[in-house]
């Protein structure tokens, strides 16, 4: 039986996922920059990440990338790919050395049948990712980019690490989270840098004031 973790998803998951992922699965083990798999490949299994994070990213018409998540252990993803089989609408890669279980679609459809419950987790995750989606094209329709960029600090500082005050991407990578340039997010940081909001150090940034970034995220006109 594979151990899994208490976080995440898998947190409120049901017993029968749970026993599902520990008999059926099959670990992977993936370095740090490491895909998992890439958008537009065959979605054909559901994955439990045990170890370590992992980023979910896409590629515009033009080639631009717009990173979309940072996922931590106890996350569960890939169930879109059993609703509706097709190509996988993200590329997913290691941010850091991680592990995943996975369980092909076949086993999971087959796990269903024999256990209906089983379903209601499924139907719940689905839930979870639409109402997340909608949170995300929202924003990047109307809010401005210092907003985005707050909240998205503070999203990433939630998600698995020891150290939550420092988040572990360069300016260029933070402008692909949030959609804007880095132009742009290099103003702003600078702005809260003189604020006292954070700091800046090379490939990094370290809150100091999370209320102060919190009130940025929350701005009187939303």
């Amino acid at each position: 039986m594979t151990s899994l973790p208490e976080t995440g998803f898998l947190a409120q998951a049901s017993e029968r996922l749970k026993a599902m992922l520990s008999s059926q699965a099959t670990e992977i083990s993936l370095e740090r920059g490491s895909v998992l798999f890439e958008q537009g490949d065959k979605g054909d299994a559901l994955y439990a990440i045990t170890l370590g994070t992992l980023e979910f990213s896409i590629l515009s018409q033009n080639g631009r990338k717009l990173s979309l998540d940072l996922m931590a252990p106890g996350a569960i993803f890939g169930e879109i790919a059993l609703f509706d089989p097709g190509p996988r609408t993200a590329t997913v890669t290691a941010a850091e050395p991680a592990r995943v279980l996975r369980v092909r679609s076949a086993d999971v459809l087959a796990q269903i049948q024999a256990h209906p419950e089983l379903a209601g987790d499924l139907i719940r995750l689905a839930g979870q990712r639409m109402r997340w989606m909608g949170q995300q094209l929202h924003e990047q329709v109307f809010l401005p980019v210092p907003t985005r960029l707050a909240r998205k600090l503070l999203h990433l500082a939630s998600v698995g690490g020891h150290c939550p005050q420092t988040i572990n991407l360069s300016q260029t990578e933070l402008a692909e989270y949030v959609g804007a340039t880095r132009e742009a997010v290099s103003k702003t940081i600078s702005g809260w840098k003189r604020m006292g909001v954070l700091d800046a150090t090379r490939g990094a940034l370290i809150i100091r004031d999370f209320d102060a970034l919190r009130d940025l995220a929350e701005p009187d006109q939303i």
